[in-house]
């Protein structure tokens, strides 16, 4: 795999006009990235990963700061984890004939080779255009990419029970629930219960 990953996810059910695209964010981003996140703050709050609070406020166990990265450092932090084969981030792209829009962000996180070959998925949309089917067509063209390219054998999807947006969408795009795991991610400002739905790649056994 070479970076940057580019991935046409096809077009969107029951409109055959408009193509999803899948690829890094550019600098040149910044503006349409400000106004989609500005737009949707309240309604991707109760989803959004937080931090928790550490003895040390500053950094954490890692050395890592805890304050926000600014949207350049995001970029770049994206394509250094994404050369690694660490993390792949990919902005969500509406296209037709009057042009491309920023939807979204989808990641494929948590990379493992050995042994395990794992990843999970992660994502975020536009709540204009919620329930049009962008979000299970970036998850499965992600997934194919992680079973095809990187010959990953597991790949999960961690969500809120209470969020039945994402429930419907890991499951229109095949994964299988597997189980509960209390307290898993600190979300919207607290150690939140997650299910979690997973699928396989058919070709390794």
């Amino acid at each position: 795999m070479v970076w940057p990953v580019k991935i046409d996810a096809g077009t969107l059910p029951k409109d055959s006009g408009t193509h999803l695209y899948l690829q890094p964010l550019r600098i040149r981003d910044k503006s349409a990235w400000d106004e989609v996140r500005s737009f949707n703050r309240d309604w991707l709050q109760p989803w959004e990963a937080t931090r928790p609070t550490l003895p040390d406020e500053r950094v954490d166990y890692s050395g890592q700061s805890l304050s926000l990265p600014s949207y350049v450092e995001m970029v770049r932090s994206h394509r250094k984890e994404g050369r690694a084969l660490r993390s792949i981030s990919l902005a969500m792209w509406l296209a037709d004939r009057s042009g491309g829009r920023l939807v979204g962000q989808i990641t494929l996180g948590g990379i493992v080779f050995g042994a395990m070959r794992g990843a999970h998925i992660g994502y975020w949309v536009d709540s204009r255009v919620a329930n049009r089917g962008v979000t299970t067509l970036a998850v499965q063209a992600i997934t194919d990419f992680g079973f095809t390219e990187l010959a990953l054998h597991r790949i999960e999807i961690n969500l809120r029970p209470e969020n039945g947006s994402s429930t419907r969408v890991a499951e229109k795009a095949g994964f299988i629930f597997e189980g509960m795991r209390p307290n898993y991610l600190h979300i919207n400002g607290g150690w939140r219960d997650h299910a979690t739905y997973v699928r396989e790649n058919p070709e390794i056994r």
